[in-house]
């Protein structure tokens, strides 16, 4: 039991306090007195960042999916000491010159200078050019793999009718663009952005003085961006939830199940994430599953993109259970389990589209895949006169309807009916509410 708890208490207590980089021996110190005409110089010079530093510039406010990200000083963002610069130095990528990744000059202590011409701040934006001479094969593919949103780019120009990824992309309006780039593209992420800077939801920055680790930290990368439904489940954040079994009885870590073939890609462009075919699965591991294990999973909905009014659908645990929104790539199953996404005909006002014009190409109830695991729910099990868990003995108890004596129903409130979505929402989701879809001898049709 104590190394169970353990298993938990470590995790929890790190997502809580924030980025593992605030520890006291990582704090900003300049040990290095380098002369500052030199990349390295000034980037290990704390007093010397911070008086010729760049000042962020103004909010524009709609901090997107998850609001707004921490504030990181733009001279702590860029700092290359503590602990991690001696790690950073003793690592292959240290003896590169800094100008082989990031061009501009060297050997200057003009910040315009050093900083001029084709100078890259995230070098990693291009792959392809700045880590293909050493890992080619990871860098070809990077370009099209999932970590580049083009599932959700795919929603965006669907619904505003100017076709699909990529060209449907290229055709929005730049405004348009630049209204995704800034509230829904923060969390898209390049290679540095799991291997050497914080993620852009979490502050930016680089993450430990410019250290590279090969293997992302579970809460520090992928849980900052993967939080309201990944992180808050998986932790147990979310009201009337307890963490993922596999966090307190395993103590797996994301890596665990999603594997760096997966989140480095195949090289081929999927327009939704699910088509993906090096997916984990719980028969990985389990035989036998009849009964639905997870627990109520975060929803929200139909948020005003770059807007002050948030979310007019705040977010909410729950979920429901509808008819397979994506049948023709998960194609074994009937009814899925569905959660309310965040896009309304008017999301983008903002940005100049008052009404998507094709809003009803998609449904406003997405497939999901839960990460907020336990052995025993209300849908598996049910408590007996003394308040002890019995497990069901199959799934009629849990999840199949049943007409009461009285007219009412048992488990009625899981399933997705066409009553259970605004007025706005109906005609998108037609093909997957259960009205007249379930068994007869429900009694509900």
């Amino acid at each position: 039991m104590k190394k169970l708890l353990l298993l938990f208490v470590i995790p929890l207590f790190s997502f809580f306090i924030g980025c593992t980089e605030d520890k006291e021996d990582d704090q900003p110190t300049d040990t290095t007195n380098k002369e500052v005409a030199s990349c390295e110089g000034c980037h290990t010079n704390y007093a010397h960042l911070k008086a010729v530093y760049t000042p962020d510039p103004p909010s524009t406010g709609g901090g997107g999916c998850g609001g707004e990200t921490p504030h990181v000083e733009p001279y702590d963002r860029v700092f290359m000491g503590g602990s991690g610069y001696a790690d950073f130095k003793s690592d292959i990528h240290g003896k590169i010159p800094c100008t082989a990744c990031h061009n501009g000059v060297d050997k200057t202590a003009d910040k315009t200078v050093a900083h001029s011409g084709d100078f890259m701040k995230k070098p990693t934006s291009d792959a392809i050019a700045k880590c293909g001479s050493c890992h080619p094969d990871i860098a070809s593919k990077s370009e099209n793999n999932i970590h580049q949103g083009w599932g959700q780019k795919s929603m965006v120009c669907l619904r505003a009718g100017v076709g699909n990824v990529p060209e449907g992309f290229d055709a929005l309006t730049q405004v348009m663009k630049d209204g995704y780039n800034t509230n829904c593209g923060k969390c898209h992420a390049t290679c540095g952005d799991c291997h050497v800077n914080r993620p852009k939801a979490g502050g930016g920055g680089l993450y430990q003085s410019h250290s590279f680790f090969k293997t992302p930290n579970m809460v520090d990368h992928c849980t900052t961006c993967h939080t309201s439904r990944g992180g808050h489940a998986y932790f147990g954040v979310g009201a009337g939830t307890v963490p993922d079994v596999h966090l307190t009885e395993a103590g797996y870590n994301c890596m665990s199940c999603h594997t760096k073939h997966e989140i480095h890609g195949d090289g081929v462009m999927y327009d939704q994430r699910y088509k993906y075919p090096e997916l984990p699965k719980c028969t990985n591991c389990h035989s036998n599953i009849n009964n639905c294990h997870s627990q109520d999973y975060n929803n929200c909905g139909s948020c005003h993109i770059g807007s002050e009014e948030g979310a007019r659908i705040h977010s909410y645990q729950g979920f429901k259970i509808g008819m397979n929104p994506i049948k023709d790539t998960k194609t074994t199953y009937k009814f899925a389990l569905l959660r309310q996404s965040l896009m309304a005909p008017d999301s983008w006002q903002n940005y100049g589209i008052p009404n998507l014009v094709n809003f009803d190409v998609r449904p406003t109830y997405k497939y999901t895949t839960p990460h907020g695991i336990i052995k025993i729910t209300s849908r598996t099990g049910h408590k007996d006169t003394n308040g002890n868990w019995i497990v069901n003995s199959n799934c009629t108890e849990g999840c199949h309807i049943k007409k009461n004596s009285d007219g009412s129903y048992t488990n009625k409130e899981l399933y997705l009916f066409d009553s259970d979505c605004l007025s706005w929402e109906k005609p998108a989701n037609t093909g997957i509410v259960v009205d007249g879809k379930l068994p007869a001898s429900w009694q509900v049709n």
